[in-house]
C-alpha cells in the first residue's frame, strides 16, 4: 500500500500567544512545522501538507518540494482539503498535527501496521488523570474507570478513501467531529488505537514551548566534522576567501568563486552531519554553479544541516597562504561567515598562515584550508 501523511498546519494557534502561527514558530532554531514534517522523512511514500492560505508561500519556501494546499476554516475542511489533494494512488492516510514535532519512528511504524492489519491506527496514550464526567453546573456524576481511557494522539491512520468518505458524510449533514477517529466513529467504522508516547505532546501554550526548548537541549549530541580544501592561483581571477573579496594580483580558479576557505567549511559542517560532501552536493560537472558565491552554497549547506534538525555550533577556519597578506581581512571574514551560518561572530574563528615557503603554498602556487566544525 502507498502511504502519504497528511499534516495540518491551517491553524491559528492563538493560545500560544506569540502573534504568528505557532507551527512557523522556531524550536531548537527549525521551525516546528519543518520538525513534524521531517519525522515522516524515509516512513511515507510522500506528504502533503495543509496551510493557512495567507501562509502558503512562507510555508513553501520553509518546505521546498513538498504539496502544499491550502486548508479550511475548520480542521474537519482541512483534512478534507488535505485528502482533495493526495494522488489517486494514496492508500493509506496519516493525519498528522504540524504542533506534534516529537513523533518517532516508532509511533509512526505502529500507526501503518495498525492500518494494515485493522484499517486504523490512531496513536494514544493511557490517561494517568482521574476523568471526571459532570453536568451543566460542574457537578461530578460520573468517574469512568481509567483502565478503559486513552488520550488520542496523531498520526491518525486510515484508508484515504475510508476517512474521506466519513468526513464528507458530516459536511453534507453539517456536522462537525473532533478529530477523525470520531469521524470514522459518525460512520459506523471501528477505530483501533495504537501505542503512542507521552512526548509525543501537542504544543499549545508557551510553556510547553519552552518545555519543548528543554528536551532538544537534554537530547543535544555535539557532532564534529572536518574540511580540507585546495585551490590553484592563477591570473585573471578575484581571489575571495569566506567571502571577501582580497586585492591581490591573482585569484583561486575554480568552477565556483573558488573560495578555498567556505569549500573547506562546508565539507567541514557536512562530514558533522554525514552528509557526504560538496562535491557531491555542488558537482563542478553542473553549469548551475559556474561562477556561484560560495556564501550562497554555503547558505544551502546550512539549510540542508537545519532540515535534518541541526545547528551550528562554532566553526574554526585556517588559511594556508604564503601570500597575500590576511590579517587586514580577516575580521570582515568573520562576519561574513557568521551571516552565512545564521550565528553569533562568536561562534566563528578565522586564522591565516604561511608554510614559511615549504610547499605549493609556500611557492604561491596555491591556497589551502582547513575547518573544522561542531554541530548539535
Amino acid at each position: 500500500m502507498s502511504v502519504f501523511a497528511l499534516i495540518l498546519a491551517a491553524g491559528s494557534g492563538e493560545r500560544m500567544g506569540l502573534g504568528m502561527n505557532k507551527v512557523l514558530a522556531p524550536l531548537g532554531g527549525v521551525p516546528v512545522l519543518v520538525r513534524s514534517v521531517r519525522a515522516f522523512d524515509g516512513q511515507v511514500d510522500g506528504r502533503v501538507i495543509v496551510a493557512r492560505p495567507t501562509e502558503l508561500e512562507t510555508v513553501r519556501a520553509l518546505l521546498p518540494g513538498e504539496t502544499v494546499v491550502p486548508g479550511g476554516d475548520t480542521r474537519q475542511r482541512s483534512v478534507l482539503a488535505g485528502l482533495m489533494a493526495l494522488p489517486e494512488d494514496a492508500e493509506v492516510v496519516l493525519v498528522h498535527d504540524g504542533a506534534r514535532p516529537f513523533v518517532s519512528p516508532g509511533i509512526i511504524a505502529r500507526c501503518i501496521e495498525s492500518v494494515y492489519e485493522w484499517g486504523s491506527g490512531v496513536a494514544s496514550v493511557p490517561v494517568t488523570d482521574t476523568i471526571k464526567r459532570v453536568d451543566g453546573q460542574g457537578a461530578a456524576i460520573e468517574t469512568p474507570m481509567r483502565a478503559s481511557l486513552r488520550a488520542a494522539q496523531t498520526p491518525q491512520g486510515f484508508k484515504a478513501v475510508t476517512l474521506r468518505a466519513a468526513i464528507e458524510a458530516l459536511e453534507a449533514r453539517g456536522e462537525t467531529a473532533t478529530d477523525d477517529a470520531a469521524a470514522m466513529e459518525a460512520a459506523g467504522h471501528i477505530v483501533f488505537l495504537t501505542e503512542g508516547d507521552e512526548k509525543n505532546i501537542k504544543l499549545t501554550t508557551q510553556e510547553d514551548l519552552r518545555m519543548a526548548e528543554s528536551w532538544l537541549e537534554a537530547k543535544k549530541t555535539l557532532r564534529m566534522g572536518h574540511g580540507y580544501d585546495v585551490h590553484r592561483l592563477t591570473e585573471g581571477r578575484p581571489l575571495i576567501l569566506c567571502g571577501v573579496t582580497v586585492p591581490y594580483e591573482k585569484g583561486l580558479l575554480g568552477h565556483s568563486d573558488a573560495d578555498v576557505a567556505l569549500h573547506a567549511l562546508m565539507d567541514a559542517l557536512l562530514g558533522a552531519a554525514a552528509l557526504g560532501d560538496i562535491g557531491r552536493h555542488f558537482p563542478d560537472s553542473d553549469p548551475q554553479y559556474k561562477g556561484i558565491s560560495s556564501v550562497t552554497l554555503l547558505e544551502r549547506v546550512v539549510a540542508a544541516l537545519q532540515a535534518r534538525n541541526l545547528s551550528v555550533c562554532n566553526v574554526d577556519v585556517t588559511i594556508v597562504a604564503q601570500r597575500p597578506k590576511l590579517a587586514p581581512y580577516i575580521e570582515e571574514m568573520v562576519k561574513r561567515t557568521a551571516h552565512a551560518l545564521g550565528v553569533p561572530l562568536e561562534s566563528v574563528n578565522v586564522k591565516a598562515t604561511t608554510t614559511e615557503g615549504l610547499g605549493f603554498a609556500g611557492e604561491g602556487l596555491g591556497i589551502a584550508a582547513h575547518a573544522v566544525a561542531t554541530v548539535w
